[in-house]
């Protein structure tokens, strides 16, 4: 089969970046410049292994990363292809790269709370965290550290971030294009009161994260709800909302694991989305709450790391990574104008950041702390995920509906059959487990959960499945 293709391409083995993702990424650059057009053909890994004199296991896992984020794909026999279902891309420059005897009790018989996706506290590096913190406070002098700093945050964090953003989340930020927020709320409430004013409307995804609706309608704006599917946001009715309405500013989503379904937005639905925001000039608002905790080969790369889009604000959170009761969030914008109001607004309500707190998260950074948590977290959570899906296929599948998510803190279930959550959420209480009403997620009928694993043990997460097997199964007959 003739495949026109070249390889351009060499590896750089002093990079701190896998080889089969260096592969990835160029092919994913080729792709977006149009070098690589739909239906064409790769090389075999065998040639490709052979061209780039590299192991052959190593290409197979290139292609794989690039199979799982809808780049291209594989035709029995015939070998692999870039995606037909890829939009063109109109770039600013494409030169850059039953009830029993079971009594589903805690300890105690304390209730077992079912949160949105917290981290296990147990696990949090809290011994490193605070001798970082006693360290800087002792070191720092005390003019240093106790006149007031940036409104945006500490210059040197914001450099770590930054350098975080662009190494592993494929963007091209710098630091004077950072906010440090205490959390990602703040860091919401600050995009929404800077960019949004009353009268304008804001697409939302529906199911989806009601303290970011809060946040949005605080200003005046009006929630224009978008349905969500199996691939993430519907870019069909995200289409015919722009044609009705002329004053949409925004969209707000969550495409790497949209809350609260866990759905990852397609590839397809990505591009055209941009496309969108581009031509109706509207920014698109990325909250990327859990990018850290990844089972598969890597995240998918944030919307906001394609140099076409022009408009964004990306909001991330170290909370989960460090700390939970660590509130430190921040935002990226191109937006220069924006952060501006952003800074000023926050000089008002908040004078400044912790510095000391930034000072000794940068620190345990520096020290590889955070990278040394990540990889055990990850090893930790990615087991936890394992068993509660073995419980779930144990107990529920004949009741529910779920999927295993690539990466995150909880599962979606869905009832086979509609189901009263008043009364559900109420039989759950009375065996002392509490979960998050639909109704937080959804100003419709939404018939699914968040089911988080993250903070629960074992014991308490087979007990829970087991009796919410139980209470949908009685209200199924």
């Amino acid at each position: 089969m003739l495949r026109p293709w070249k390889l351009e391409f060499e590896i750089d083995r002093k990079l701190d970046k896998a080889v089969y993702l260096q592969i990835a990424d160029t092919i994913i650059t080729d792709i977006r410049s149009g070098r690589l057009k739909s239906g064409d053909a790769l090389p075999g890994s065998r040639n490709m292994a052979a061209m780039l004199k590299i192991n052959r296991n190593t290409v197979v896992e290139a292609y794989q990363v690039l199979m799982n984020e809808e780049w291209v794909i594989s035709k029995e026999r015939k070998g692999i292809f870039v995606s037909d279902k890829i939009p063109v891309l109109h770039s600013k420059s494409m030169n850059r790269v039953s009830e029993t005897e079971y009594q589903p009790m805690a300890a105690n018989g304390m209730l077992i709370s079912f949160d949105d996706g917290h981290p296990d506290s147990k696990i949090a590096p809290v011994t490193e965290l605070a001798r970082a913190y006693r360290q800087i406070f002792s070191i720092k002098a005390k003019w240093q550290m106790m006149g007031y700093g940036d409104e945006h945050g500490d210059i040197e964090f914001r450099k770590m971030i930054s350098k975080m953003l662009n190494h592993q989340r494929g963007m091209q930020i710098q630091e004077n294009e950072i906010s440090i927020t205490r959390g990602s709320q703040m860091a919401m409430f600050l995009t929404a009161q800077s960019l949004l004013t009353s009268g304008d409307g804001v697409m939302v995804e529906n199911p989806g994260y009601q303290p970011a609706w809060q946040a949005f309608e605080y200003t005046g704006a009006t929630l224009l709800p978008v349905p969500v599917d199996e691939e993430g946001i519907d870019i069909e009715t995200v289409e015919k909302l722009l044609t009705q309405h002329k004053n949409i500013k925004a969209i707000y989503i969550t495409p790497h694991r949209q809350y609260p379904t866990t759905v990852t937005l397609s590839l397809s639905r990505r591009l055209k989305l941009i496309e969108l925001s581009n031509k109706h000039n509207i920014t698109i608002i990325e909250d990327d709450y859990d990018n850290e905790f990844h089972f598969g080969y890597r995240p998918i790369l944030p919307l906001s790391s394609f140099p076409e889009l022009n408009n964004y604000v990306y909001i991330g959170t170290l909370s989960k990574v460090v700390a939970p009761a660590l509130r430190i969030g921040y935002l990226a914008t191109k937006n220069q104008d924006l952060l501006n109001k952003i800074g000023n607004l926050r000089k008002i309500i908040d004078v400044h950041g912790d510095v000391i707190m930034e000072q000794a998260v940068l620190q345990l950074i520096k020290d590889g702390a955070v990278k040394k948590h990540i990889k055990k977290a990850t090893v930790h959570y990615k087991n936890k995920r394992d068993f509660v899906y073995s419980l779930l296929k144990k107990y529920m599948k004949d009741v529910a509906d779920f999927t295993l998510p690539e990466g995150g803190l909880a599962f979606w279930i869905a009832p086979k059959t509609i189901m009263d959550w008043d009364i559900v959420t109420s039989l759950l209480l009375e065996k002392n487990i509490k979960i998050i009403h639909p109704k937080q997620y959804s100003r419709d009928n939404v018939n699914g959960f968040r089911l988080s694993y993250g903070s629960l043990s074992e014991d308490q997460l087979e007990q829970s499945i087991v009796t919410i097997s139980e209470v949908f199964t009685k209200l199924s007959v």
